[in-house]
């Protein structure tokens, strides 16, 4: 979003994030110090909380996976073998304007549209597809390395997430892989990362099974910024499926919109900088 959106706030908030339960220790110390010394050095990230601007209905029975913004309307993947869809929803009412199945015997993850398609990955067994983006119509099969969990896009590269703490950048047409970096936060892997979305030259990342949101820098993978959404959480569920997962960002309007898995509703936030 841009700066004048982010707000900042006249109090300090501790950084919950200084050591997060889902980033592996860095590695074993090599015989390159300089490099040591520069992953030790690499800034806090910055930490932000939110102001919620407006609240829309959401369907409870979404077990959201991937999501994004295009024209007024969003596209939403679910999950669960058997149950796994990709389908248009109207924002404003929650409604469901088309649902396409995934392949039954797949788990549906991350979604992103590029040109008049739509693109999408399953969680195990490396199977991708590719949708018509009018009709939801598949038009083919894709296959990838490891796990899929996040796909976003930056008009040049899709970006997918696998549960690691890489971030494979895709050739949009042949899906191949064109390079990856690695996400960290202060010198230490950040493992997790499931859904994706690009904002304003960055990408926002859930951190699977926790109310935060990760902003990364996709030149270097640093991670720049926490964004703590724990009140959200709370307010739809303590189950352990009910968790923050998706984010799609309305470029045009600049606006900002998350939800989580069976969660009822859908926020369109603003950031709120918090003072150190």
């Amino acid at each position: 979003m841009t700066l004048a959106r982010i707000r900042p706030v006249a109090f300090a908030l501790a950084l919950a994030f200084a050591t997060p339960a889902c980033a592996q220790q860095p590695a074993a110390a090599s015989a390159d110090a300089g490099n040591n010394m520069a992953q030790a050095a690499e800034p806090a990230p910055v930490s932000y909380g939110y102001r919620v601007v407006q609240t829309y209905p959401h369907d409870p029975r979404a077990f959201t996976q991937g999501l994004f913004y295009l024209n007024g309307n969003l596209y939403e993947s679910t999950g669960q073998v058997g149950q796994s869809t990709i389908r248009k929803v109207r924002f404003e009412d929650g409604r469901v304007l088309q649902s396409v199945p995934i392949p039954p015997h797949q788990f549906g993850e991350g979604i992103v549209n590029f040109g008049n398609e739509i693109v999408s990955i399953t969680w195990q067994g490396g199977n991708g597809y590719r949708w018509d983006l009018p009709t939801l119509r598949r038009t083919g099969e894709w296959h990838y390395d490891g796990e899929g969990w996040g796909l976003t896009q930056n008009g040049t590269d899709i970006i997918m997430s696998d549960g690691t703490s890489a971030i494979r950048f895709l050739d949009p047409v042949t899906l191949q892989e064109r390079r990856r970096i690695t996400v960290t936060i202060q010198g230490a892997e950040l493992t997790q990362l499931n859904e994706l979305e690009w904002v304003n030259g960055e990408i926002f990342a859930n951190i699977w099974q926790q109310p935060r949101i990760a902003r990364i820098d996709p030149a270097t993978g640093r991670v720049t910024g926490i964004i703590d959404l724990s009140a959200l959480a709370a307010e739809n569920g303590d189950d352990s499926d009910r968790v923050l997962n998706g984010i799609a960002y309305d470029a045009q309007g600049d606006r900002l919109f998350v939800t989580g898995k069976y969660w009822p509703r859908l926020y369109e936030i603003d950031l709120v900088r918090q003072a150190r």
